[in-house]
Formats: C-alpha cells, structure tokens, sequence
C-alpha cells in the first residue's frame, strides 16, 4: 500500500476517534459539574480538562475567563481549535475523501453525512440547547463508523492501518480521561474518613466517569460492589475484556501492526509488544505504589513515541 493512503486511513480513524473521545470527555465534565460542589470546584475541573487535552495556552489567547460554556464552545464548535469536535470531524472526512477509492461506499457515506449533519446540529444550536443530546449523538456516528468499517470492508492493509489509528488515539485518550479525573477527586483517593455527603459525591463522580468509557453496567457486573477508585483504574488500565481499557487497545494496536509487519517496522513492533507485556503482566497494586499519575504520563510518552514509530516506519514517503 502507498504511504499516502496509509497515512490518510490512519488519521481518518484518529480523527473520528478523537471527536468520540473529546465528546465523552465533555460529556463528564458536564456531568461531574451538576453535582453540588463550590463554583471554585467546577471550575478546576474545567480548567483540567483544557490541561490534560495540552489545550489551555489555545484557550487562553481566545478566552480570558474558563467557564463550562466557553470551554465547550471551544472543545465542540471552535474552528480555530484543531482539536474541536468540528475540526476532527472536518479532518476525519478530508482524509476519507482523500482516499476515496480505499474506502467501501457506506464507510464514505458514513463519514460525510456526520459532517454534514453535525454542521447542521451546530447551526441550528444543539449545543447550547442540550450538551448530553449532542455528546450522544457524536458517540453513536463514531461507533456507526467502526461497525460500517467491520462490516462491509475487507480486511486487508487499509483495514488494519483504520484499526491501528483507532485503537492507538482511544488508548491515549482513556489515558488521559484516568488521569484528569483521579486528579479531580485525589482527597478521596488519599483520605480517609470521609462523611456520607462526601462518599455520596464521589460515587456520582465516578459513576459519571464509568459512563463516560461506557463502563458503569461492567464495573457492577465484573466487581459487583460500591465504586472504589483503585478497581475504575484497574478496570480501564488492566482488563483485557475491557473494549476501552489500555490493554484492550494494545491488544489491537499489536495485532494489527504485526498484520501490516514490514523490513522497517520491527522496532516500532518491540515497542508496542513491549508496552502491552507491561500492562498484560501489571498489577494494580504495583501502579498506584508508584503514583498513577506518573504512570499514566509515562504511558502517554509511550504511546507519542510509538505513534511517531508507526508514522517513520509505514506513512512517511521512504
């Protein structure tokens, strides 16, 4: 396959998967800040999200005060914002168009009928009328992508580069949804003691985070207890069972990449084996002695450095 095609088959699954991602991102901070908390609190919270997504000195030379409606507007609608729901939707059908001929008529039709609605979703105030609503229906044309791409593609080299650039922009994104997240709630994962109220607002706040990776109905079903923080993280870092844990998306990322193996690629195949030997053979316990944070933010550089692997290796003109 030419490196071009390649290339554009892989940020066109990066790209609608990033705009499902920054929607469920948006969708629990939404969540989170309807919970009774100090207007100090729901701010930070905002200002985290524009952190961990590395978007706050892009928000700052547009906006002088982080408020929720600023930052959606900026997260969903800002086209000046390369990350934006509306950029990475623009961006994911620009790179379909591309390679049109790669693609089967549904996976095209697909990817151009969501830009083209959701421009009409905006225009026609969807946003501002009801965030929830518009976060959904964002989620459900990303996963109406993946299942057209399974169901009606073959499963060849444009196949596996989609899967590739899926998995590997989900995997970077949960990460960073764990990390925003434990940060937002840090006096009860270090604490002790807590009242009622409290522990009341730290079970919606990490039921919402459950929600937001589709996780809540696993979490009851795998640990079939209360929410405690240290089995979210084990759940969406070191489950492989898990669609949108960071091993399940490792798993993906390695299989395929060993389906498209070239004479250039074996080094980007140790990295990426690797980091899921890490996580198939990690224990929870292990993580958290060591600091989540600084775990996840290695994991992070991990991922940068093997995106930047598969990009010299499979989709840069030799």
């Amino acid at each position: 396959m030419l490196s071009r095609t390649a290339d554009h088959l892989f940020w066109m699954a990066r790209y609608m998967e990033r705009a499902e991602n920054t929607a469920r991102l948006l969708d629990v901070n939404y969540q989170t800040s309807l919970l009774p908390q100090s207007a100090e609190a729901v701010a930070q919270a905002w200002r985290g999200l524009l952190s961990i997504s590395e978007l706050t000195n892009d928000y700052a030379r547009l906006h002088d005060e982080v408020t929720a409606r600023n930052v959606m507007e900026f997260m969903v609608s800002e086209s000046r914002n390369p990350s934006s729901i509306l950029s990475c939707l623009r961006a994911a059908r620009e790179n379909a168009r591309a390679v049109r001929g790669a693609l089967t008529t549904e996976v095209w039709e697909t990817m151009n009928q969501t830009w083209l609605e959701f421009n009409r979703l905006i225009k026609s105030g969807a946003l501002a009328r009801d965030p929830g609503e518009l976060f959904e229906w964002v989620k459900f044309r990303s996963h109406l992508s993946r299942g057209v791409t399974l169901g009606t593609m073959l499963q060849d080299e444009a196949f596996h580069f989609q899967r590739i650039g899926t998995f590997l922009e989900r995997a970077d994104n949960t990460a960073r949804l764990l990390d925003v997240k434990f940060h937002a709630r840090n006096t009860e994962f270090f604490g002790s003691g807590l009242d009622s109220e409290t522990k009341e607002v730290d079970f919606y706040h990490w039921s919402a985070v459950l929600r937001s990776v589709s996780g809540f109905e696993v979490y009851r079903k795998v640990y079939r207890n209360v929410i405690r923080p240290e089995k979210v993280a084990e759940l969406l870092i070191l489950r492989p069972d898990m669609p949108r844990s960071l091993l399940a998306c490792m798993n993906e990322v390695v299989s395929n990449l060993q389906a498209v193996a070239n004479d250039h690629s074996d080094d980007t195949l140790r990295r990426a084996g690797r980091l899921r030997a890490d996580l198939q053979y990690g224990r929870i316990e292990e993580i958290m002695a060591t600091g989540l944070h600084a775990y996840l933010t290695q994991f992070l550089d991990r991922v940068s450095d093997l995106g930047y692997g598969i990009s010299r290796d499979f989709l840069m003109p030799a």
